[in-house]
């Protein structure tokens, strides 16, 4: 067996339910709704040790991406404005686009890679991710890297 990467993204349904219960702590400490870590852990209903073993290695996806460069990868059908199109969801939804790395289309499709720096953007990276793979002409979208 290789090396074991560092990170995973694992959908929260597939994860123990400490992870979630840690998260949530976090998320009511960082809002103000609880001003302590006895406070948020008691409302969660996990142990003080529990949060203080994983606070620092647990965090949702969208918490990684503030002020953070997102890789997507994305499947175009060879048509006209169809690269414009997906350019203009990212600028709507407040993602700042730091490259586009387009190949040369074959088979009728191009493969194009976007750098968004995701500190501006408005809503959730699954609703952007969302927004693009219902752009006409769009084949898939996905996260590669961030």
């Amino acid at each position: 067996m290789g090396k074991i990467p560092d990170y995973f993204i694992v959908e929260a349904t597939a994860l123990p339910e400490i992870f979630l219960k840690v998260a949530e702590a976090k998320r009511i400490l960082e809002t103000g709704e609880v001003a302590a870590v006895n406070e948020a852990t008691r409302r969660v209903g996990i142990s003080r040790s529990a949060f203080y073993k994983y606070k620092d290695t647990v965090r949702p996806f969208s918490d990684m991406l503030h002020g953070r460069i997102v890789t997507f990868q994305i499947l175009l059908k060879d048509e006209k404005g169809v690269l414009s199109s997906v350019l203009n969801s990212f600028a709507q939804s407040g993602g700042n686009i730091l490259t586009i790395n387009q190949g040369i289309p074959t088979g009728g499709c191009a493969l194009v890679s976007v750098g968004t720096e995701m500190s501006g953007l408005d809503g959730s990276i699954e609703d952007l991710v969302a927004k693009i793979s219902e752009t006409t002409g769009v084949v898939r979208c996905e996260i590669v890297a961030g």
